[in-house]
């Protein structure tokens, strides 16, 4: 699907390990430790819980075929490998998709935090958002990269940021806030994990660089184990003080870290933690809109898209026709989301069902690209069964991948590609 990575040997094992975390632990920390106790209470922790357990053989299915197969194509270019370029493009869709919601979501987020930490009103949270993502499209236009340093630095904030607001907020937990356990029931723990499914996503995204590792067979496996780890924790610990302390519910749950760290620390702490969440946010953004903005020119390059749309910059050779679409895209949504049609707490939840299925074509593509591998199989399938097993509670976010894949059945049918599929066949 995407030409392979040129450039090797550049990251090592602690640039990896925060280039998956930071990919990992973005702005899903800073909003979904509370939308999730809202949605089910206290029994949110099960669905942590759940995820903590899914994402270590999603992670590693991600991992073992990012060191096999170093490609800048991402899991659009396992699934073409494993089966046909068409049905590669499919899941190129939905990943570029998704992140043309996502994007937007990560900025509104940081930007949230921001304002609300500042006494900001909502248009200032428009203007911040949109500055946010001006800035991830011009940076890639411009085509600087994320470096492993600075990677190192945000996660570093990150994990500060999260620690302070833990340890300030233990003496505020109070054990009644854990009761009743289970108010809404356990379908909606079910629901709550697809919704939480949105904070484990990043491994997908890192596998475009992985050829840029100093050592991918080993500092991916190495690097994703870790990251893993540190991730889990911090998110079960997050949500455990966000239910302890009732920072949620009403106009809480959207800036729920905001509110503990005021309640710890008063208003001094909560500005720091308002600028911690802009920066927190806007280095997701930037690797997103650079990943998708690539994806867009190689699907235009294997007619897949607009031809237009594969152009580059002749000055930056930068994927400015994927850039040019992302920005359309994302000025759709931030209007949008501004006029108030869409909450933030569902516009959230709209890219789940394409993320989900994007990581069980990935999935899929381990079982047949993995063979040979002692875990490489083994944890595809369990990742595959886990995965479709979120996809069940989507609810009516399955909406937007089934659009998605009527429209690419009609452009397929129109172009002729579907003689592709039935010609090329399994790879």
């Amino acid at each position: 699907m995407q030409d392979p990575v040129k450039d090797r040997g550049v990251l090592g094992l602690p640039q990896v390990i925060a280039l998956y975390t930071g990919a990992v632990l973005g702005s899903g920390i800073l909003i979904l430790p509370g939308l999730a106790a809202e949605l089910s209470g206290p029994a949110s922790l099960v669905a942590w819980a759940m995820m903590a357990l899914l994402v270590v053989p999603m992670a590693l299915t991600m991992g073992f075929l990012a060191a096999r197969y170093p490609d800048a194509g991402g899991v659009s270019s396992f699934v073409a490998r494993a089966f046909n370029p068409e049905i590669g493009s499919l899941v190129g869709w939905f990943f570029l998709l998704s992140t043309v919601v996502a994007a937007p979501v990560i900025a509104l987020t940081g930007a949230g935090y921001l304002c609300a930490a500042t006494g900001l009103g909502e248009g200032a949270k428009f203007l911040v958002a949109t500055a946010m993502l001006a800035t991830a499209l011009l940076v890639n236009y411009l085509g600087m990269r994320m470096t492993g340093q600075v990677q190192v630095a945000v996660v570093l904030t990150i994990i500060i940021v999260l620690v302070v607001a833990i340890i300030g907020s233990v003496p505020a937990i109070s054990m009644e806030n854990f009761f009743p356990f289970l108010p809404n029931g356990w379908m909606s723990v079910g629901h709550t994990a697809a919704v939480i499914f949105w904070c484990f996503l990043g491994w997908e995204a890192i596998s475009h660089i992985s050829g840029e590792f100093a050592d991918p067979q080993k500092d991916t496996v190495r690097g994703t184990l870790v990251a893993a780890a540190i991730v889990s924790i911090l998110y079960i610990l997050s949500a455990i003080v966000v239910i302890g302390t009732m920072s949620y519910g009403a106009a809480l749950s959207d800036t729920s870290l905001v509110h503990i760290i005021r309640a710890a620390f008063g208003p001094a702490g909560a500005v720091v933690a308002g600028i911690a969440a802009l920066f927190i946010c806007i280095a997701p953004a930037i690797a997103y809109t650079g990943a998708a903005s690539r994806l867009t020119c190689s699907l235009a390059r294997n007619g897949f898209a607009p031809r237009l749309l594969a152009w580059r910059s002749a000055t930056y050779h930068s994927p400015a026709g994927g850039l040019l679409f992302l920005a359309a895209s994302y000025a759709v949504i931030l209007l949008v989301s501004y006029a108030g049609a869409v909450p933030l707490s569902v516009l959230i939840q709209v890219p789940s069902g394409t993320f989900i299925l994007t990581y069980v074509g990935g999935c899929a593509a381990g079982i047949v690209l993995l063979k040979g591998s002692r875990w490489g199989v083994p944890v595809s399938i369990v990742s595959l069964l886990l995965t479709g097993a979120i996809f069940l509670f989507v609810g009516w976010a399955v909406l937007y991948p089934l659009a998605i894949t009527a429209i690419w059945c009609v452009f397929m049918a129109v172009t002729g590609r579907y003689r592709g599929i039935l010609a090329n066949g399994p790879s």
